[in-house]
């Protein structure tokens, strides 16, 4: 039985090194080991076992384990004989999605990859589509790039803090001071600090459907439970707050709005920010507001911040340069405290610990805060009419509603549409199905709606940062793609 198994796991580890009979004895003979080719042929038949000494000089040869080769230890196997160990990732990943950068864009990058030119409608990242960062903050930044080489405190720069506090200020955030501001690697770093610091395993926190897909994502690795409030497309895309109040639990820590929003474009009026606050006062929730998008409204409406109505709760709003300066790839965000902060005491701790953990936010981005929030704001350009988002705006809106089949609310603010499909005429089951299909065909890359956790397969979302030669040209393909498109 010894010898036989001594066979086998010598052929095994033979193979995995590419080694025949004749490499050994060669390999031997210039090492001056004494194996001649009959000894060779005898072990691989199982007809005998080596000495000590060759034994020693073909584990070594074949890396392996001496006593493995002999049969002694299951426990060395080698890799190819044995199962081997296989990595897999945390079950905490198992309920969290981000298709924004999903499957459907793996299949993009495929088709990239094969030499086939896709229209990225997917992503809002302004740069790929000619936006470009206003010059003085080029300027500044090179002025001042030699004096960022260190870090700056965890919270950030002072200069930045103060810059961004007076812009808080001009918002009406009211009880805050310079050191309830944090800078950011983005919004997104800040988002997934802020859960983390906040959520046990099973508390509940209360965020949009359809909404940005990191939200749930931070709050499920957090260890939370994203619990999703229906924003109703009927009325503009507002939050339902009758949805939010059936919701509502015990565990239920805090509420997550994104207004401006995004995937939708909706931009929410004092009353409806009141009736939010209403209902975080009387259960005694968080707020947490995404504000990302608030200079990137349009048709002369106001961005009201959320914190501005509640003084006397606990707020955290989120904002930054990535949209309205057109610097996504700077990564610089922040996020402000404000309210009521003697509640929060223990929870603003551990905002400053991950804080800290992390030593700070890209100083050369965090230099040029001060220069961005001040002076002339290139992005009211874009936004009135004649400028490029606007128009843009109206080219996308009233092309997708003369497509039959699909109906669309109007966004006022940020670079989004988030059109509708009609589900019974297109025999749509399967909203990523669809998106890979459009893609496939005509070589147009968007986001269904399942990647922003909305939970019927009838929308997608559209970003509407190309120009309106190349929208125009994405429109007919995709007019013509539901002209026949059955699923």
């Amino acid at each position: 039985m010894l010898k036989g198994t001594f066979a086998e796991r010598l052929k095994t580890a033979m193979d995995l090194q590419g080694k025949k009979q004749v490499d050994l004895v060669h390999i031997a003979s210039e090492k001056g080991v004494k194996l001649g080719k009959s000894h060779i042929s005898q072990y691989v038949n199982g007809k005998t076992l080596p000495r000590g000494d060759i034994l020693h000089f073909l584990a070594e040869t074949l890396q392996v384990d001496e006593e493995w080769l002999m049969g002694k230890e299951k426990e060395n196997q080698t890799l190819g004989e044995r199962e081997m160990r296989e990595f897999k990732k945390s079950s905490k990943l198992d309920n969290v999605l981000y298709d924004v950068r999903g499957p459907v864009v793996d299949e993009a990058e495929r088709m990239e990859d094969a030499g086939m030119h896709i229209l990225k409608l997917n992503i809002g990242n302004p740069a790929p589509f000619g936006f470009k960062t206003p010059d003085e903050v080029i300027y500044d930044m090179r002025r001042q790039l030699t004096d960022c080489e260190g870090y700056s405190s965890a919270k950030g720069l002072f200069s930045a803090r103060k810059a961004i506090m007076q812009y808080a200020q001009l918002k009406k955030i009211p009880n805050l001071s310079i050191e309830d501001i944090y800078t950011g690697n983005g919004v997104s770093e800040l988002i997934n600090l802020s859960m983390s610091a906040l959520l046990d395993n099973g508390d509940e926190i209360l965020i949009p459907s359809p909404d940005y897909p990191l939200w749930t994502a931070c709050a499920t690795l957090a260890g939370g439970k994203a619990v999703h409030y229906i924003c109703d497309e009927q009325s503009d895309w507002y939050p339902d707050m009758e949805d939010i109040k059936k919701k509502i639990t015990d565990r239920t820590k805090a509420i997550v709005i994104i207004n401006p929003n995004n995937p939708t474009g909706a931009l929410y009026p004092r009353e409806v920010l009141q009736q939010i606050v209403d209902i975080a006062r009387e259960h005694q929730l968080i707020i947490f507001s995404d504000e990302i998008y608030d200079r990137l409204v349009m048709d002369g409406e106001e961005h009201v911040s959320i914190a501005s109505l509640a003084p006397d709760l606990f707020c955290v709003t989120y904002s930054g340069l990535s949209k309205s300066h057109m610097i996504a790839g700077f990564r610089i965000g922040w996020m402000i405290l404000s309210g009521n902060k003697k509640i929060a005491k223990d929870y603003i701790e551990g905002i400053k610990m991950l804080s800290n953990m992390r030593l700070c936010s890209n100083v050369p981005a965090q230099s040029i805060v001060q220069t961005a929030l001040g002076g002339h704001q290139s992005v009211n350009d874009y936004i009135l009419p004649g400028g490029r988002i606007y128009e843009q705006r109206e080219f996308i809106y009233k092309q997708l509603i003369d497509i039959p089949g699909i109906t669309c609310v109007k966004p006022k603010a940020a670079f989004y549409i988030f059109p509708k499909m009609d589900v019974k005429k297109f025999n749509i089951l399967d909203d990523e199905k669809f998106a890979l299909d459009l893609l496939r065909e005509k070589k147009i890359l968007v986001v269904h709606g399942g990647g922003f956790n909305w939970r019927q397969p009838d929308h997608f979302r559209i970003v509407y940062l190309p120009r309106v030669e190349v929208l125009k040209e994405s429109m007919e393909k995709m007019g013509d793609f539901f002209s026949y498109y059955h699923q």
